[in-house]
């Protein structure tokens, strides 16, 4: 490639090549910690964000991966620092890994604005750590390569293969209906996990996986290989290899993110029926690159693309299945010119060369265009009075005769009056009713997975196993069900979800893509006025700045700061000597 870096031209350069004070410095805290000048002299410093931790269940082969990245870089001729960010780990932070997103896209931009770093691999995989990393890099723009955490292997229970997340749910309402023993639970609960790795449905981590690669952020095919098999060991080793190469040649996020290649990911994550939480974060990553993502484009594209990826919870099969059937470049293959394989990705070839010689080896797994799993419309956006700003559904999750339905509301006005009342016998409650939980926004709650309301007992108990669901909260990529989710505006910020009442009817018609409250304007009006303005949720550190600056579902739930002005600005002055 034609004008290459040199050695002066690096950004480490600065900190290492100087002849002066603060160089000397840097160097001798170096040699502090054991290397010698010859090992990082003239050598791109790799940044490696490492979100390993020992509370995260998704990210555990990590520990052993950063070494594989790292003995990669060293082979490539570069000279690894691993620098160990948040982890969020999705299966036990609460309220919700959501609130922490930005607070690790701002960690990741900050860790290398402020450190002599010349490129950097992202470690991610368990859910919001993918559109944080990359959030953090666009912003930066240095050259950024992305390593996923790759999906857990199969569950298995009794001879019934599981699925995370969607199988949790399914058999706790069986619990909760009295047709699955509590023994039963205990084994479902000892055999649904059991490998490193994220959810092997298509929930919100192989989603945003999927999406990263489709954006040219992996190496081709990497999104798709399991935590456990020895292949994803060897593509660490090439990752950390690759991303030397990316810093000779200047290759930066900024030179693979355009339109189109958004486009791709959008098209990525509506041709597997992913998850809904990848609305707001392609949008998020999209806008910190000047691309003006919107609700009303990843509708127009679910309209004019198929499902392909017959995998859970929309689908039979899982991960692990997928990868063997081809992974994620048989589907894309598949797509044709439904994808724009001219765009850059990170190996220094376009989407389309990658792609080249892609092959499905089960075309139930997944399926030829000729015969999709879902014609099209994996995802539709909602808009009407109840969200003027718009709302995200997933039909083919949720049982067809639900789609267009007008239901009486039965309202809950926070998660924990829905957890007292649920399962109240004398709650006034029928299968037509439509259920709505308030105040679970970005501002009022910081968007927990709480959108799958779950089904009251005492219809559980008659065979009832989907319902209208409509909140303001996003829900897991492994849920399913007729979940209207990620309203806008919110209920805590007046939005007209605040504003309903139990009694009140609601009309959905997901083909024409409306969500109404069937009352009149003058009452709509008189509602308004009426409304009160919650008392803030925190007062103090990172929870009152992220009520104060977050956006709503529509736009991302970036915040409103990290949306202006572009690439960051590089540290002024230098760091101190002690």
């Amino acid at each position: 490639m034609t004008n290459r870096k040199t050695a002066e031209e690096l950004r480490s350069h600065r900190w290492y090549g100087a002849n002066d004070l603060r160089s000397f410095g840097h160097r001798s805290r170096t040699a502090q910690m054991g290397y010698n000048r010859e090992e990082y002299a003239g050598k791109p410093v790799i940044a490696i964000l490492n979100t390993w931790s020992e509370i995260n269940p998704c990210h555990t082969h990590f520990r052993q991966r950063v070494e594989e990245v790292k003995r990669g870089i060293w082979q490539a001729g570069g000279f690894p620092i691993e620098l160990p960010v948040q982890t969020l780990s999705e299966p036990f932070q609460k309220p919700t890994t959501m609130l922490y997103r930005n607070f690790l896209a701002m960690e990741a931009e900050e860790m290398l604005r402020s450190y002599p770093a010349d490129g950097v691999v992202l470690m991610g995989g368990c859910d919001k750590t993918t559109p944080a990393l990359l959030m953090g890099a666009i912003s930066m723009d240095l050259p950024a390569i992305f390593l996923p955490a790759g999906p857990m292997l199969r569950g298995n229970w009794n001879g019934v293969t599981l699925g995370s997340g969607s199988d949790s749910w399914r058999y706790w309402a069986e619990l909760r209906a009295g047709t699955l023993t509590p023994e039963d639970w205990q084994g479902v609960e000892g055999s649904i996990a059991r490998s490193p790795g994220h959810c092997m449905t298509m929930g919100t981590a192989s989603t945003m996986t999927s999406a990263a690669e489709a954006l040219g952020f992996t190496l081709p095919g990497f999104a798709s290989i399991p935590a456990a098999d020895s292949r994803h060991a060897q593509m660490a080793a090439k990752t950390g290899m690759r991303i030397v190469e990316m810093v000779w040649e200047d290759l930066k996020p900024s030179d693979l993110l355009t339109a189109a290649s958004v486009d791709n990911a959008v098209t990525t994550c509506v041709a597997l029926s992913g998850s809904t939480n990848s609305v707001v974060h392609v949008i998020a990553l999209a806008r910190r690159a000047g691309i003006a993502l919107t609700l009303d484009r990843f509708d127009q594209i679910a309209r004019r693309t198929p499902v392909l990826a017959n995998i859970r919870p929309t689908g039979a099969y899982l991960m692990e299945d997928f990868f063997y059937a081809g992974g994620l470049r048989g589907l894309l293959a598949e797509l044709g010119e439904l994808i724009d394989g001219s765009q850059k990705t990170v190996n220094g070839r376009t989407l389309g060369e990658n792609l080249a010689g892609a092959q499905i080896f089960n075309d139930d797994v997944i399926r030829r265009r000729t015969n999709p799993l879902l014609r099209d419309s994996s995802l539709a956006v909602l808009r009407g009075n109840l969200a003027p700003d718009g709302a995200v559904i997933k039909p083919g999750a949720a049982e067809p005769h639900l789609l267009v339905h007008t239901g009486r509301a039965v309202v809950f006005s926070d998660y924990n009056d829905m957890a007292a009342r649920i399962d109240d016998d004398a709650l006034d409650i029928d299968e037509s009713c439509v259920l709505v939980l308030q105040h679970a926004g970005p501002v009022g709650a910081g968007m927990p997975e709480w959108g799958q309301l779950p089904i009251p007992r005492k219809l559980l108990q008659k065979g009832v196993r989907d319902m209208v669901r409509i909140s303001d909260a996003r829900m897991s990529g492994t849920s399913y069900g007729a979940c209207v989710l990620h309203v806008a505006p919110e209920a805590f910020v007046g939005g007209p979800l605040a504003l309903v009442r139990s009694g009140d009817l609601i009309e959905l018609d997901v083909p024409r893509r409306r969500l109404n409250l069937l009352i009149s304007d003058e009452e709509f009006a008189r509602r308004k006025a009426a409304w009160v303005k919650p008392a803030a949720r925190f007062e103090r550190g990172y929870g009152a700045l992220h009520q104060a600056h977050v956006m709503q579902a529509d736009q991302g739930c970036d915040f409103d700061f990290l949306q202006r002005g572009g690439v960051s600005p590089e540290s002024s002055g230098e760091p101190e000597i002690h």
